[in-house]
This record gives structure tokens, C-alpha cells and sequence, in this order.
């Protein structure tokens, strides 16, 4: 019977059982140091690798790597073995070949292993995109003509390197099915300061069959990355291949503590979490593998929790130091997609939740969190920032008010958003207390938000408070202001800019037009008055109509907005298909805006399901 694909055979849903390290084994067996060269044992001592093969397909495994993690020109640069990348691969894929020919399961896949390439990639180091991609090229298509059964990213500390390398496989216009796995440390935080669900999000829209981590902690740590992954991403399918534990030097030796015992427990933990594909990472060995195979063969075996106390392992690496998407996504000139969502009025967040994932689904890039819209009383907006990040993965902007805050509270209220991650930020005043839930509420503040900007930018993103003090470290905030093109007084909206800008605004959300032509006699006046070319970007407001009423009031009751008579009348002659034409107008409008703006700023009105339509229009266009 001929044997399934390994795409058919991960439709199944029957857990899948990988190997364990090869590396460490090989650091074991060959009594070689634990910086050695090991790929270059496929060719210089290929009978040890091709028994550690068989030991792991003895024990069980059903996909087994090949000994190619480190098999790149700059990994084997430093090992004088540059010129050997084709040499490596190539006979990496024939030794797991001929491992599973020689024993009796012939129902066993082969991963070709593919790893970071060792050294950082623009703007985190010296080696540009292009070389990059170039080395990453060369040693895919080794293994790809080797005739591997899919491809295995591993152990990718920096998620957007793995990126960057699923993209040269696509590029490469290849079917083979592949495994992204990616690795985290301290918190469960990426390299870069990234949660599990951000990553799980990022790479789940590259189309990988198989995403999840491995390597960097033990299974206690990869469970919770694993669980949060899942929540984030529920439809897709999931790895999960821990290390045995920490490491220890023991006699010159690196030794991990966890034993197969423990192992057989992790399996049926990843299997009720929701893994398919499992195994084992640095420090695991046949045993440990065997272990697993009998509690899957025991589909009864008792659930386990891997749940412990936090251990703290420092890591050196700050997250501030990395750009969030947001600025990355300005500095590159790309459209931006964001909608606007307001906190729920109880602790409840399930239904808020839902809603952000499926704007996530429709193609928004970030969300917008406002603080307490209407001056409503409603749950903290750091609150939900966090847990949308954290929890799905979908980068935030914080609206951060003035309104209601004295110095004291601003600075705090700045470093606890910093702490949660929060670091994309819009500034803007706020609502008044007296239009909401309770006017007589405090309403003073003691700083504007075009001092607020300055506060940020050019004190605590140097590392100083408002008083010059030290806070340990500089944040790393991306700040946007307020903008509204279509005032009344453009001279006044370009000097209260001006103001903005000198102070370090990155970005402005803008005021919601709904005549184009206002955009560019703004740009002209902006210009007359400066002398200057008007270059900051502009994510503009849209908000879709949904009725006639909405309409009037928005013209009549919102300062700042005004809305045409032709708009009007044909929301009013939509009748029952007001929504409808809400959705063309605000599509007519993106349209209209083309190269005016750098990104569209949602705002739903309450209703989500337009704001989900105007986002999968606007995506639609970017593919095409």
C-alpha cells in the first residue's frame, strides 16, 4: 500500500510523532565539542548519524529530521565548510533515507531541518535581505532536490527571520509541506519581545502546514506557548518539541534533567492542548522518544498539567530595542489597515474578543483601543490593549488621553503601558467629562498633548522622566497625534501640528472626511505656510455609514465632520440598503484617497461587521 502524503496524513489528525535532538546526541556520541560542526558529519562520519536515524525509527518516531540545522554557507563559513551547503543537504536527506529503507517501518517521513542562519539580518545586523535570502535559497533547494517530505524551521529565535525563510521556500514555488517553529524565552516572549500569539497570527498567515515552538524551555514552557498559540489561532494545526528541560555543565558536559518518564507524561498533555506533531528538542534521545510512543499508543493515558511556578531565566536582550509592527510599517512606506474598538462597559471580554478576531480574519493590521469614548465609563483600555495582544496577537494602539491626569499619573501610566507592551500610542485630549457617564468627574490635566508627545519622544524614549530623572532604560514608544484636515481654521490645525511635529509625533490618525478634495487644500496650505512638504503619515478616519440618522447627527452633532448633501441623499434614498451603500461609499471614499494617506483608521460606529467588509475591500486591493 503506498504510503500517504504527509499533508494526507496530517489531514488524519492522528498525532504525529517526530524524533528528538541530534545535535546533543551527536555532542554525546562523538564526544566531539558542543560547538562542532555537525552537519559536516553526514559526510566525514555518516555511520553515526545514520544510527542515531535508526535508533529514533526504532523508538517509534514517524518523522525524522535530517542532521542539516546548521547546513547554511554562513553557519558553515565559520567552519571553513561554506562551499559544502548542496554537499551537506543532499546527503543529510540520503542518510535518513537509508536509515528508514533499512528498518521495518517504511511509513516514516523525512523533515528536511532547516535553522536560523547565525548571524543578524538588517537592521539588526550587517547581512542585507538579499543575502540572506540568497543563502537561505541555496540550501532549500538542496533539500528540496534531495526529495525531503516537507521542510522544518527550527528553533527561529527571531520570528521574522523565519518569515523571510518560509518566503524563499514559496518564492522557490515548491508544494512541500511545511513546519514553522519558532522559539521563546524569558515570559515566554520571543527574542524580540513578541508574545506566542503574535507569532502564532504571523505565521499561520504564511500558509504553514504545521506551526508551533520548540527548543528554549522545557515542556512546562512550550505547553503554555502552545496554549496560547492555540487560542490565537484555533483552525490551525500545531507542533510542539521541547527540550529536556534546562541545561546543566556537569564535568564539561551538557546534561538535561528531564527524564523519558516525564516525556511519556508531555505527550498526552500536547495531544489535549491540541499538538498533531510531537517530539523532542535539545537534550531528548531515543529513549525519551520511546517513552512518548508508548503513552500515544494508550489513548486513555491520564491528561497531565504542566502548569509551574514561573522559573526566571534573565534574558539580555531588551524588547524595547525592537521597533513595534506599527512603526516598521511607517518606516516602509506600507498601507495600514486599523479599527477603532471600544472597551466593553463590564469585565466580560469573550464577545470583544470574537469581534477582534474576526477583523483580524478580514486583514486588519492593528487594532485601536480607545479610552473611555463619550467620557462612557468602560473598562480600562490598557486592560484590552493587553489582552488583544497578548492573547491573539494582534499589535495595539492605546488611545492615551490627557483629560483626568496630573503629571504624577501620566509618567506612571506611561511605564506600566511600556511594561504591558504597549507601545504604539495615540495622543490626543480626550472627551470632556461633562458629555458622559459622569460629569462631574475630575477634568483637568496638567500637561497638552502636543507637551504629552514631547514627554515621550524626546525624554522618556531617551531614558529621563518629565524632572530629568533616570528610568533605568529608554522606552521605545511610536506616538501618533490627533489631525483633523478638514477644520474650519486650517492655519490653526497647521501651527497646533507644527507643534506635534517638532515634539516627535510619528504618525496622525485623522479626523474622518468624507470629501477627498479637503486632503489636498490641506497638503496646499500646509505647504504655503511652511515651505515644507507635507510628509507625515496619515491614517485617515473612515467611518461607513449605516443609516440616515447616523448620517445627520454625524453632520450636525460632531464638530469637525461634514458630510456632503450628495452622501446624504444617497444614504437616504438607500432606504432598507443603507448599510450597504454605507459600505460603497466608505469604499468609493479609500478609492478616492489613494496616495493622499498612508493608512485607513476604522471606526465602526458599533457596528464591526461593516467595519470587516471595509477591511477585506481594502486587503483585496493590496493583492491585486
Amino acid at each position: 500500500m503506498t504510503k500517504p502524503s504527509f499533508r494526507e496524513r496530517l489531514q488524519r489528525g492522528v498525532p504525529i510523532l517526530a524524533d528528538g535532538a541530534m545535535g546533543t546526541v551527536l555532542h554525546h556520541e562523538s564526544h566531539a565539542r558542543a560547538d562542532a560542526c555537525f552537519d559536516a558529519m553526514n559526510v566525514e562520519d555518516p555511520e553515526i548519524v545514520l544510527a542515531i536515524h535508526k535508533a529514533y525509527v526504532a523508538a517509534g518516531a514517524e518523522l525524522i529530521e535530517t542532521n542539516t540545522f546548521g547546513a547554511n554557507s554562513f553557519k558553515l563559513g565559520g567552519a571553513g565548510r561554506a562551499q559544502h551547503v548542496e554537499l551537506y543537504n543532499r546527503r543529510g536527506v540520503e542518510l535518513a533515507r537509508l536509515a528508514i529503507a533499512e528498518s521495518e517501518n517504511s511509513d516514516v517521513y523525512i523533515a528536511g531541518s532547516v535553522g536560523p542562519l547565525g548571524v543578524g539580518i538588517y537592521p539588526y545586523g550587517r547581512l542585507s535581505q538579499e543575502e540572506a535570502k540568497a543563502a537561505y535559497a541555496a540550501q532549500i533547494l538542496a533539500l528540496l532536490t534531495a526529495g525531503c517530505d516537507a521542510i522544518q524551521f527550527e528553533t527561529f529565535s527571531e520570528h521574522k527571520e523565519l518569515l523571510l525563510a518560509i518566503s524563499v521556500l514559496r518564492e522557490l514555488d515548491a508544494d512541500l509541506p511545511i513546519i514553522a517553529q519558532a522559539t521563546f524565552y524569558h515570559e515566554n516572549l520571543s527574542y524580540a519581545g513578541y508574545p506566542p500569539a503574535r507569532v502564532a497570527n504571523d505565521l499561520y498567515r504564511t500558509g504553514a502546514d504545521v506551526i508551533g515552538g520548540n527548543c528554549g524551555s522545557g515542556p512546562a514552557g512550550i505547553a503554555e506557548v502552545l496554549r496560547q498559540m492555540r487560542y490565537a489561532v484555533p483552525d490551525a494545526v500545531f507542533s510542539a518539541m521541547p527540550n529536556a528541560g534546562f541545561p546543566e555543565v556537569v564535568g564539561g558536559r551538557i546534561l538535561y534533567p528531564a527524564t523519558a518518564e516525564y516525556f511519556a507524561d508531555c505527550a498526552t498533555t500536547f495531544v489535549n492542548i491540541g499538538a498533531t506533531v510531537i517530539g523532542g528538542c535539545c537534550g531528548t534521545t531515543p529513549e525519551h522518544i520511546a517513552a512518548m510512543r508508548r503513552a500515544l499508543d494508550q489513548p486513555s493515558a491520564d491528561f497531565v498539567d504542566l502548569h509551574i511556578g514561573e522559573i526566571d531565566i534573565q534574558h539580555e536582550e531588551q524588547a524595547a530595542d525592537h521597533p513595534t509592527e506599527l512603526s516598521e510599517r511607517l518606516a516602509a512606506g506600507q498601507f495600514t489597515v486599523t479599527v477603532e474598538m471600544a472597551p466593553p462597559r463590564s469585565y466580560h471580554t469573550e464577545q470583544l474578543l470574537a469581534v477582534a478576531r474576526r477583523l483580524r480574519a478580514a486583514g486588519a493590521d492593528l487594532i485601536n483601543v480607545a479610552d473611555t469614548p463619550a467620557a462612557r465609563m468602560k473598562m480600562s483600555a490598557w486592560a484590552v490593549a493587553h489582552l488583544l495582544q497578548t492573547q491573539l496577537g494582534i499589535e495595539t494602539v492605546l488611545h492615551f488621553p490627557t483629560r483626568g491626569r496630573n503629571m504624577l499619573r501620566v509618567q506612571g501610566d506611561l511605564l506600566a503601558s511600556h511594561a504591558l507592551g504597549l507601545r504604539n500610542l495615540f495622543v490626543v485630549m480626550g472627551d470632556p467629562t461633562r458629555i458622559g457617564d459622569f460629569p462631574d468627574a475630575s477634568d483637568l490635566s496638567d500637561v497638552t498633548p502636543s507637551r504629552l508627545i514631547d514627554v515621550i519622544k524626546q525624554g522618556m524614549n531617551r531614558g529621563v522622566d518629565m524632572a530629568g530623572h533616570s528610568i533605568g532604560y529608554p522606552s521605545s514608544f511610536t506616538v501618533g497625534c490627533a489631525l483633523n484636515m478638514s477644520a474650519e481654521d486650517i492655519d490653526r490645525e497647521v501651527r497646533v501640528l507644527r507643534n506635534k511635529l517638532k515634539a516627535g509625533a510619528d504618525f496622525a490618525l485623522g479626523q474622518a472626511i468624507f470629501d477627498p478634495d479637503r486632503i489636498r487644500r490641506f497638503h496646499q496650505r500646509y505647504e504655503e505656510l511652511t515651505g515644507a512638504d507635507f510628509d507625515l503619515p496619515v491614517l485617515m478616519a473612515v467611518m461607513p455609514l449605516h443609516s440616515l440618522r447616523q448620517a445627520r447627527f454625524l453632520n450636525n452633532e460632531v464638530p469637525g465632520i461634514t458630510i456632503p448633501d450628495s452622501i446624504i441623499e444617497r444614504i437616504a434614498h438607500a432606504g432598507a440598503e443603507a448599510r450597504r451603500e454605507g459600505v460603497v461609499i466608505a469604499q468609493e471614499l479609500l478609492d478616492q484617497m489613494s496616495g493622499l494617506i498612508q493608512g485607513a483608521y476604522i471606526i465602526p460606529g458599533g457596528d464591526y461587521d461593516l467595519a470587516a467588509e471595509v477591511v477585506a475591500y481594502l486587503k483585496r486591493g493590496e493583492s491585486q
